[in-house]
């Protein structure tokens, strides 16, 4: 069997509701995972909920129910968010799921008897939002965490390592060898200088969070928070069929696990994530991998944070965005398409709803949207019926296999704003030839000079309403039936033009 595109999205932590940070990594996967399925790629999209740690015992306590009752109420929003963005993933996993439980704990204790795991203390200062210990070279002035900016908790107790710095060495060759691992470039030299100033032993288990996977063979010490959520990704891939064969597990609990080719789907292609977790993916994670005798992911892609009206989103400023409200009062599509037109991928960016109205009225009701109804309105009243197939000597029908071209490149670069570039670009050039021909005034003097206008563009269009789909799924499916062959119907505007109240 092929290795199929095996892509994924971070688990995001249920220690709150999904924000239009979560929808921003979720729908870029997406529109890269419906790209290549319409190139006719095998795709095998993965995402899914981080669900153990102290955050989560917390959350669940403010709310008077259990942990388990909390992850399971926070967990289905993330599903009902990624209906309502229209997010087509293949796998859903919860690292509550026993087929991810007993995965996590037989390699903990695999690494536990290579001796890549030991017993030993740890006191040190500890943010409990990240649920991460931090050294003291990055700690802020004032005992600060460089992330929250909130003062760290001093944690002594008794904890397992896992020998990250038996890794240094090989990390540092690996990335060399594989310059595409680390993208986008800008960042990549952030976590080689990490990584060459000199990696600290992690430590993977606590004591004083009853909340998670516990140590089989040492109840008192449950895993790592990080630990357990990073093996999501193997786990999904059915790496449990694999590491059970060592009789780890019983008959019962590998019935648990899905029975899926591990070689079918790893090494994962690419690991989309948010630039705060880059470290985790890009440091620890290959490390352990490693420990595994594992092949490590292609590509580990960290894009950037999205601000609100030129501030941080946070509870205390009120100024999260909720997308499923955007979504619901302006549509999926135009809200999807917007996160990846208004600033390149990977950069961070500022959601306001200025310049969603702006980016709605320039891009869609004022080039795509008119360009299809002033197209299709003319061609019903000049030429009838579309025919199936448009051939012949037209320069812009010529133009789409180079922008087609260009598309490709954007995509393998994950450049999605340059993907929408092109797109927008061209039909800027069908409008443009709109208001050069004006079909609808050499209609009167040379009817088939007109028409050939208007097939251009119906043909040219058909290649428009191809490429959008990835970003509107829903709209692009639209258009496409709009441009079918045979007789032209009537239809109302597809991207009606927002007016400021």
């Amino acid at each position: 069997m092929t290795k199929k595109f095996y892509a994924t999205t971070p688990i995001y932590y249920v220690n709150s509701v999904p924000h239009i940070g979560h929808a921003y990594t979720t729908v870029a996967l997406d529109v890269l995972a419906r790209y290549k399925r319409l190139k006719g790629v095998d795709v095998r999209f993965l995402t899914g909920t981080d669900e153990h740690g102290a955050n989560i015992e917390k959350s669940a306590a403010a709310k008077g129910v259990s942990p388990k009752a909390w992850t399971d109420e926070v967990s289905a929003k993330y599903k009902e968010m990624w209906k309502t963005l229209n997010i087509s993933y293949d796998d859903f996993i919860r690292t509550t799921d026993e087929k991810h439980v007993q995965v996590v704990q037989a390699i903990f204790e695999k690494l536990l008897k290579s001796g890549d795991i030991y017993l030993g203390s740890y006191a040190g200062k500890y943010c409990l939002s990240c649920e991460q210990y931090y050294n003291e070279s990055e700690i802020l002035e004032g005992g600060l965490c460089p992330v929250h900016k909130r003062p760290l908790t001093e944690v002594h107790e008794e904890t397992y390592f896992f020998k990250l710095s038996r890794y240094q060495d090989a990390l540092l060759k690996f990335y060399e060898e594989h310059p595409g691992f680390l993208s986008p470039k800008f960042r990549a030299n952030e976590i080689i200088n990490f990584v060459k100033g000199g990696l600290q032993d992690l430590s993977v288990s606590r004591t004083k969070v009853a909340w998670g996977i516990q140590v089989p063979s040492n109840p008192k010490h449950t895993i790592y928070v990080w630990f357990d959520a990073l093996i999501n990704y193997i786990t999904a891939a059915g790496y449990g069929t694999l590491i059970c064969q060592d009789k780890t597990l019983h008959e019962a609990q590998l019935k648990q696990i899905r029975a899926e080719k591990f070689e079918d789907l790893w090494p994962a292609d690419l690991h989309m994530v948010g630039k705060e977790i880059f470290r985790f993916h890009a440091v620890i994670w290959p490390a352990v991998l490693m420990a595994l005798g594992l092949p490590l992911p292609k590509k580990v892609f960290a894009h950037g944070w999205w601000t609100v009206e030129g501030e941080k989103m946070s509870k205390s400023l009120g100024n999260i965005v909720n997308p499923a409200e955007v979504a619901a009062k302006y549509g999926t599509d135009p809200l999807r398409l917007f996160l990846f037109r208004e600033v390149p991928f990977g950069q961070d960016g500022d959601f306001s709803m200025a310049s969603f109205k702006n980016r709605y009225n320039s891009d869609l009701a004022n080039n795509i949207g008119n360009l299809l109804s002033r197209t299709l309105n003319m061609a019903a009243k000049n030429i009838g019926e579309l025919p199936e197939k448009i051939e012949g000597d037209y320069p812009l029908l010529q133009k789409a296999a180079q922008v087609e071209a260009t598309i490709d490149k954007a995509y393998e670069e994950l450049a999605f704003d340059k993907v929408l570039e092109a797109i927008f670009g061209y039909g800027g050039d069908l409008n443009k030839l709109v208001d050069e021909k004006k079909p609808w005034m050499l209609a009167k003097t040379d009817l088939p000079a007109a028409q050939a206008v208007l097939l251009e563009l119906v043909a040219c269009l058909r290649h428009v309403a191809v490429w959008l789909e990835p970003f509107m799924p829903t709209i692009a499916k639209e258009m496409q039936k709009r441009l079918l062959p045979g007789k032209i119907e009537k239809y109302a505007p597809l991207f009606p033009r927002l007016e400021d109240k």
